[in-house]
């Protein structure tokens, strides 16, 4: 689904990323994991196009690198900023239709309005306020199911749980679960370890810009060298 090969990435001249690999099969959840400034949100903004990449970046033997981010969410990836990029003025219904392609109509895809309403009760409540009045998870809802209804084949959610009560953290697992059980491949930058390792079906951690560890949540488990010196405070 997604081939990341030799990624590198710059702000200014800063060399954020230095030779990213990495690769997403269909229907699979792959966590990237790593402490704040290793570059792991630099990577979805990479293969997004909304930083400049040098190297490969191949959604679906398609070479995107070099893309503009409208072009690559057109041709079928999703991206969950860090943020929650919602409308504030717009009411939660307004915002969910706004995720819709240009000629896409709802429930057309694998996702419809009544989707999000039947997984999430406290949006379908608030449907037609304004999401400003939203508590934060339900920004994280809005903005996870939004980018949802454009029914893109693979999703990148940048720190969904980031802030959340327990609670909103297990609907936001929920959520994940479900959208590989609909054949969505799904790249998750997560700060929480024990979140990413209970849902992931593989883990990449990232220090100093690059890929230190490739593997299953349980080979991870079984390395504290990797831990103790890449992910824990």
């Amino acid at each position: 689904m997604l081939d990341v090969t030799d990624l590198h990435a710059y702000y200014g001249k800063s060399h954020i990323l230095q030779g990213v690999n990495l690769n997403i099969k269909e229907g699979e959840i792959v966590a990237l994991l790593g402490r704040n400034g290793v570059g792991r949100s630099t990577t979805c903004k990479a293969v997004m196009g909304e930083v400049p990449p040098k190297g490969s970046v191949k959604f679906k033997g398609q070479e995107i690198a070099g893309l503009k981010a409208f072009e690559v969410a057109n041709l079928g990836i999703g991206y969950v900023p860090e943020n929650r990029d919602i409308f504030p003025g717009l009411t939660t219904r307004q915002n969910l239709i706004l995720g819709l392609k240009p000629g896409q109509k709802d429930g057309a895809g694998r996702w419809s309005m009544q989707n999000m309403f039947d997984m999430f009760s406290n949006l379908k409540e608030r449907a037609d306020v304004e999401a400003s009045v939203l508590s934060g998870g339900e920004q994280q809802m809005l903005t996870m199911c939004r980018t949802l209804m454009g029914d893109p084949d693979l999703i990148m959610i940048d720190e969904p749980t980031e802030g959340l009560s327990p609670q909103m953290t297990q609907k936001v697992a929920e959520l994940l679960q479900e959208i590989a059980k609909r054949g969505i491949s799904t790249l998750l930058v997560e700060q929480k370890l024990a979140i990413a390792l209970d849902i992931a079906h593989r883990v990449y951690v990232m220090g100093h810009g690059q890929v230190v560890f490739e593997g299953t949540p349980q080979e991870l488990r079984e390395r504290d060298d990797v831990r103790k010196e890449w992910l824990e405070v």
